[in-house]
């Protein structure tokens, strides 16, 4: 399915629907109030779409709960919220309810949260039509399973007698959907809907959600981290940063002339899908300021580059920003100084040049080779009984996986949720004879049981950063300990740790005299900069990182990027870097491996596969990643993948992307059989000759960034 309907700019009316108006929203706590939301104006007219950005903590989810009257009770809510004129703040639980669901409705950040596990996800939604429609059952029931056809749920008959845990993350969200617009509700708020979700499915939600509007007619408060997401849907944006609306514009107007540095900022820490990363990225400096109690003057004068004594006296409020369309204001003294087409983020921010390794200059062909999968296979049995089990199947969890790494190289590893990524990582960091297939890890073959000190050898050489630093760190520990671990495993002397310690802190940018302070006492960004060290201590070869900026705001992110290629090319590192997020890898792999349930489709230099995808499955990954600018992200062709990838309990037969294949529906009939029938291989089709392989029987070039 391709989409090809545009995002209408005018569809909006010019009466406001929702009226927000010097919000204040304050928490109690022990050690003072946190004043999270302070004077937010916002305005919502029906038909728009407002989208609302910036990092954790700014108060974005705050007033789009506020705005539903789901704030705890101990929360102090001053200002004015108005729909259609009728005013919000002060109403009870009880006529909130009355509203809640019909003509405001919110889809939530975790769907599995939201739906209740005991009852169906039909009943949940008939139970919403019957408070504020009423009619039989019957009906309810019907207006359920036309509202999972809607949102494209397959087989909505069918369907509608599941319970949340029986369909998939995306499936969920979009059932979410469904019960928001059940009702045609006048509001829809959208608290992060497409946060830890595939690409894939990512456009599948957002294509739900402009059809959900398209048929309601609604407008939609969208909150969200991802710049990309906001370009393409967005008609107004509103940056948020310690609890205030900073800018706001026009998406044009915001991304092509922000004026205020925060901004800025955010847009020069994305990776773009679109560009090749000869340059670092943005990384904000400093965190977000305390909301227990805020210096005088401007927020963001500790983090901002254009900050003088004059920033540091009074907050300044949000105007008109100067040279911009009428209607972008931003809250900045300087903003005059930000006048010009297409701001450079470079240009405002102090960027240290490129790192640049010796290994760049040696031909791919001559350098070591790290790490070697060629056919890894693993399954898993599937049983069947509570006391007595029995095996009745087998879930095939990686079946053909070949991946390449040499000295001094980026190897990416994309795919959607399911694809076998993580169970390749484990099937290699086991260290263990694999079920099939060879896996070579720093010229010793994975072949036999090794014996202790190849163990220990190879365990300091290869590390791993893992997606949740803290789940990874030991609470326990202080991060002194926590860094010394992996040393003392390897039998390094006590006085050698000592010493070690402090230069690996330095080394991830952390100043040496926290280490006695325990993970819960560090920002994520600093908490995966721990692990990274941890990951450093035993001088590895090959660091193996699986989603490690996946839980990181964008600011935080770019500056952990930009450590990981510091450290790839000073200490002439290689990483197997696994991440759903394709703009990410375009910023930080040399080369990259496409699976698709189990099994390896595409693999190529990182810039060629992506300006030269050959794999229907890569282009549709490719086609779903955002960009970051609205112009260039609404004349893109979007390949919206239908469904989910088929089971992996069944051993498929031909080729595993059939079902969901765009280029298979096209093919004449006679040339189907093949693709039913015949597993793909790997063979080179690219310019780049053999080193571009795909596994596809038509593979053929699109060109999408």
């Amino acid at each position: 399915m391709t989409l090809t309907e545009p995002v209408d700019r005018t569809r909006a009316s010019s009466a406001p629907v929702l009226e927000v108006h010097d919000l204040t929203v304050t928490f109690p706590t022990p050690d003072g109030d946190v004043r999270a939301v302070r004077g937010v104006d916002l305005t919502l007219r029906r038909g728009e779409v407002l989208g609302i950005v910036g990092e954790s903590g700014s108060g974005k989810s705050v007033t789009s709960l506020a705005v539903l009257g789901l704030l705890p009770a101990t929360a102090k809510v001053t200002g004015s919220i108005t729909l259609d004129g009728e005013e919000l703040i002060g109403r009870g639980d009880k006529a909130m309810s009355a509203i809640r669901g019909k003509r405001i409705a919110m889809v939530f950040q975790d769907p599995l949260s939201a739906f209740t596990p005991v009852y169906t996800v039909g009943q949940q939604i008939a139970e919403t039509v019957l408070i504020h429609r009423g009619g039989t059952k019957k009906q309810a029931r019907e207006r359920a399973i036309e509202l999972l056809g809607l949102v494209g749920i397959p087989e909505p008959e069918r369907r509608v007698d599941s319970f949340p845990h029986e369909f998939s993350g995306g499936m969920r969200q979009r059932a979410m959907i469904a019960m928001a617009i059940a009702n045609d509700p006048d509001v829809i708020l959208a608290d992060e809907p497409t946060t830890a979700l595939d690409v894939t499915i990512q456009a599948q939600v957002i294509s739900v959600l402009r059809t959900a509007q398209r048929e309601t007619g609604a407008a939609l408060l969208f909150v969200s981290h991802d710049l990309g997401v906001i370009a393409g849907f967005a008609d107004r944006i509103a940056v948020m940063y310690a609890g205030r609306v900073v800018e706001t514009a026009t998406a044009d107007d915001l991304f092509a002339h922000p004026r205020m540095p925060y901004t800025v900022g955010l847009i020069g820490a994305l990776p773009r899908l679109d560009q090749r990363s000869d340059q670092p990225l943005v990384p904000i400096p400093g965190t977000p300021p305390s909301l227990l109690s805020l210096a005088p003057g401007c927020p963001f004068a500790a983090r901002c580059p254009l900050v003088t004594a004059e920033c540091r006296v009074d907050e300044p409020a949000l105007e008109q920003a100067p040279a911009v369309e009428a209607g972008h204001r931003a809250a900045c003294l300087h903003a005059d100084q930000l006048v010009g087409e297409g701001t450079d983020p470079e240009d405002v921010y102090d960027l240290p040049p490129a790192p640049t390794s010796e290994l760049a200059a040696v031909p791919r062909e001559s350098r070591d080779r790290v790490l070697h999968v060629d056919g890894l296979v693993k399954t898993f049995p599937l049983t069947k009984g509570s006391v007595f089990k029995r095996r009745v199947g087998s879930v095939w969890a990686v079946d053909g996986v070949d991946l390449d790494v040499r000295e001094g190289e980026t190897l990416g590893l994309v795919g959607e949720s399911g694809s076998g990524k993580s169970t390749t990582l484990h099937e290699i960091m086991d260290l263990r004879v694999p079920e099939a297939g060879t896996i070579e890890l720093l010229g010793t073959a994975l072949d036999r049981k090794l014996d202790g000190s190849t163990v220990k050898r190879l365990r300091g050489a290869v590390s791993m950063v893992f997606q949740d630093p803290m789940a990874s760190l030991d609470p326990r520990q202080p991060v002194s300990d926590i860094i010394a671990e992996p040393l003392l495993a390897i039998g390094r002397p006590r006085d050698e740790v000592s010493r070690r310690v402090p230069e690996l802190m330095r080394l991830v940018g952390l100043e040496p005299a926290a280490a006695t302070r325990y993970p819960h006492e560090f920002s994520g960004g600093q908490r995966q900069r721990i692990s990274i060290a941890r990951a450093l201590a035993a001088d590895p070869k090959l660091i193996v990182l699986d989603e490690p900026v996946s839980a990181l705001d964008v600011s935080i992110q770019a500056g952990v990027l930009n450590l990981l290629a510091e450290l790839k090319a000073t200490l002439d590192l290689s990483y197997l870097f696994v991440s759903h997020d394709l703009s990410v890898i375009r910023h930080v792999a040399d080369r990259v491996t496409v699976m698709y349930l189990g099994r390896t489709v595409e693999t190529g230099p990182v810039d060629e596969v992506f300006e030269h995808p050959l794999h229907p499955y890569t282009q549709a990954l490719l086609s779903a990643v955002p960009v970051p600018d609205p112009a260039k992200e609404r004349a893109r062709e979007h390949i919206v993948l239908p469904g989910d990838p088929p089971t992996p309990t069944v051993k498929q037969t031909g080729c595993r992307f059939l079902s969901r294949c765009p280029l298979y529906a096209m093919l004449p009939e006679a040339q189907r059989s093949r693709c039913e029938d015949e597993v793909p291989t790997m063979l080179p089709h690219g310019r780049d000759g053999a080193d571009h392989t795909a596994a596809c029987h038509f593979a053929r070039e699109k060109q999408l960034v």
